[in-house]
Protein backbone atom coordinates (compact mmCIF):
# COMPACT_ATOMS: atom_id res chain seq x y z
CA UNK A 1 0.00 0.00 0.00
CA UNK A 2 1.03 3.37 -0.18
CA UNK A 3 1.27 6.52 1.97
CA UNK A 4 2.25 10.01 1.23
CA UNK A 5 3.23 11.53 4.44
CA UNK A 6 5.84 14.75 5.16
CA UNK A 7 8.83 12.89 6.42
CA UNK A 8 10.91 16.06 7.81
CA UNK A 9 9.43 18.41 5.81
CA UNK A 10 9.74 17.04 2.70
CA UNK A 11 6.30 15.02 1.35
CA UNK A 12 7.33 11.72 0.51
CA UNK A 13 6.18 8.31 -1.34
CA UNK A 14 6.48 5.51 0.86
CA UNK A 15 5.48 1.98 -0.03
CA UNK A 16 4.33 -0.15 3.51
CA UNK A 17 2.82 -3.34 3.98
CA UNK A 18 -0.61 -3.76 5.92
CA UNK A 19 0.12 -3.55 9.32
CA UNK A 20 3.65 -2.12 9.21
CA UNK A 21 4.62 -0.35 12.71
CA UNK A 22 5.91 3.22 11.49
CA UNK A 23 8.51 3.15 13.58
CA UNK A 24 9.50 0.07 10.65
CA UNK A 25 8.73 1.87 8.20
CA UNK A 26 10.53 4.95 9.01
CA UNK A 27 13.66 2.88 9.38
CA UNK A 28 13.26 1.21 5.95
CA UNK A 29 13.27 4.99 4.57
CA UNK A 30 16.42 4.91 6.06
CA UNK A 31 15.62 7.31 8.80
CA UNK A 32 17.35 4.85 11.74
CA UNK A 33 17.33 7.56 13.92
CA UNK A 34 13.94 5.93 14.76
CA UNK A 35 14.72 3.14 17.13
CA UNK A 36 12.53 0.27 17.79
CA UNK A 37 13.51 -0.82 21.52
CA UNK A 38 10.25 -2.52 23.43
CA UNK A 39 7.61 -1.96 20.74
CA UNK A 40 5.33 -1.80 22.88
CA UNK A 41 5.38 2.01 23.88
CA UNK A 42 7.29 1.72 26.72
CA UNK A 43 10.77 2.89 26.11
CA UNK A 44 10.25 6.20 23.74
CA UNK A 45 13.25 5.21 21.68
CA UNK A 46 10.86 5.42 19.10
CA UNK A 47 9.88 9.21 19.68
CA UNK A 48 8.94 11.02 16.76
CA UNK A 49 6.33 14.26 16.08
CA UNK A 50 3.16 13.80 14.34
CA UNK A 51 1.71 16.92 13.05
CA UNK A 52 3.61 18.14 15.76
CA UNK A 53 2.95 15.99 18.82
CA UNK A 54 5.55 13.51 20.50
CA UNK A 55 4.37 9.72 19.71
CA UNK A 56 5.64 6.67 19.99
CA UNK A 57 5.81 5.03 16.55
CA UNK A 58 5.85 1.53 17.57
CA UNK A 59 2.18 2.08 18.52
CA UNK A 60 1.28 3.10 15.10
CA UNK A 61 0.42 1.40 12.01
CA UNK A 62 2.46 3.69 9.02
CA UNK A 63 -1.01 3.86 7.23
CA UNK A 64 -2.14 6.31 9.81
CA UNK A 65 0.62 8.49 9.06
CA UNK A 66 -0.65 9.47 5.61
CA UNK A 67 -1.11 12.63 4.87
CA UNK A 68 0.28 13.67 8.38
CA UNK A 69 3.94 15.45 9.15
CA UNK A 70 6.38 13.35 10.63
CA UNK A 71 9.35 14.70 12.03
CA UNK A 72 12.33 12.20 12.94
CA UNK A 73 15.26 13.17 14.86
CA UNK A 74 17.01 13.52 11.59
CA UNK A 75 14.32 16.42 10.51
CA UNK A 76 15.85 18.40 14.09
CA UNK A 77 18.66 19.57 12.34
CA UNK A 78 18.84 22.35 9.76
CA UNK A 79 21.55 21.65 6.79
CA UNK A 80 24.78 20.15 8.24
CA UNK A 81 24.93 21.10 12.00
CA UNK A 82 23.21 20.45 14.94
CA UNK A 83 20.22 22.09 16.00
CA UNK A 84 20.26 23.97 19.35
CA UNK A 85 18.60 21.09 21.32
CA UNK A 86 20.80 18.38 19.91
CA UNK A 87 23.92 21.07 20.63
CA UNK A 88 22.98 21.27 24.60
CA UNK A 89 22.97 17.67 24.59
CA UNK A 90 26.24 17.49 23.84
CA UNK A 91 27.09 20.61 25.70
CA UNK A 92 25.54 19.10 28.84
CA UNK A 93 26.69 15.73 28.49
CA UNK A 94 23.13 14.58 28.05
CA UNK A 95 24.61 11.64 25.39
CA UNK A 96 26.04 8.39 26.70
CA UNK A 97 24.89 5.46 24.94
CA UNK A 98 23.14 7.12 22.39
CA UNK A 99 20.27 5.03 22.27
CA UNK A 100 17.61 6.89 23.84
CA UNK A 101 18.63 10.16 22.72
CA UNK A 102 16.53 10.47 19.72
CA UNK A 103 13.21 9.76 21.62
CA UNK A 104 14.45 12.12 24.15
CA UNK A 105 15.25 14.83 21.55
CA UNK A 106 11.73 14.17 20.16
CA UNK A 107 10.62 14.29 23.74
CA UNK A 108 11.99 17.35 24.40
CA UNK A 109 11.39 19.68 21.47
CA UNK A 110 7.67 18.51 21.17
CA UNK A 111 7.76 20.07 24.62
CA UNK A 112 9.33 23.05 23.76
CA UNK A 113 6.96 23.55 20.81
CA UNK A 114 3.89 24.39 22.97
CA UNK A 115 5.47 25.24 26.48
CA UNK A 116 9.14 27.85 25.45
CA UNK A 117 9.69 28.20 29.27
CA UNK A 118 9.60 24.48 31.17
CA UNK A 119 9.83 24.22 34.69
CA UNK A 120 12.03 21.31 35.94
CA UNK A 121 8.87 19.55 36.39
CA UNK A 122 7.02 19.84 33.30
CA UNK A 123 10.64 18.63 31.80
CA UNK A 124 10.67 15.72 33.77
CA UNK A 125 6.74 14.62 32.81
CA UNK A 126 7.02 15.20 29.09
CA UNK A 127 10.44 12.67 29.13
CA UNK A 128 9.15 10.32 31.21
CA UNK A 129 7.87 8.48 28.65
CA UNK A 130 11.52 7.61 27.53
CA UNK A 131 13.65 5.32 29.70
CA UNK A 132 17.33 5.92 29.92
CA UNK A 133 19.45 3.33 31.27
CA UNK A 134 22.60 5.42 31.54
CA UNK A 135 22.59 9.28 32.56
CA UNK A 136 20.00 9.94 35.39
CA UNK A 137 18.52 11.65 33.78
CA UNK A 138 19.63 15.50 35.34
CA UNK A 139 21.64 16.42 32.33
CA UNK A 140 18.83 15.99 30.11
CA UNK A 141 16.54 17.82 31.92
CA UNK A 142 19.67 20.36 32.51
CA UNK A 143 19.95 20.46 28.44
CA UNK A 144 16.25 21.09 27.85
CA UNK A 145 15.89 24.07 30.00
CA UNK A 146 19.46 25.33 28.65
CA UNK A 147 17.63 25.38 25.11
CA UNK A 148 14.42 26.76 26.49
CA UNK A 149 16.49 29.97 28.11
CA UNK A 150 18.89 30.26 24.87
CA UNK A 151 15.61 30.19 22.78
CA UNK A 152 14.24 32.51 25.35
CA UNK A 153 17.15 35.24 25.02
CA UNK A 154 16.49 35.44 21.08
CA UNK A 155 13.60 35.95 21.61
CA UNK A 156 14.01 38.77 23.83
CA UNK A 157 17.14 39.70 21.75
CA UNK A 158 14.62 39.94 18.94
CA UNK A 159 12.09 41.86 20.20
CA UNK A 160 14.61 44.52 21.44
CA UNK A 161 15.95 44.57 18.51
CA UNK A 162 12.48 45.40 17.05
CA UNK A 163 11.60 48.05 19.89
CA UNK A 164 14.52 50.14 19.06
Amino acid sequence: MDIFPELNGVRQHLRVTPGERLSSALRNHGLTGVKEGCLEGECGACTVLLDGEPVCSCLMLAAQADGKEVTTVEGLAKGTGLSDLQNAFVMEGAVQCGYCTPGMLMAAEGLLSVNPAPTEAEIRLAIAGNICRCTGYANIVRAIARTARERAAIVADATEGTAA
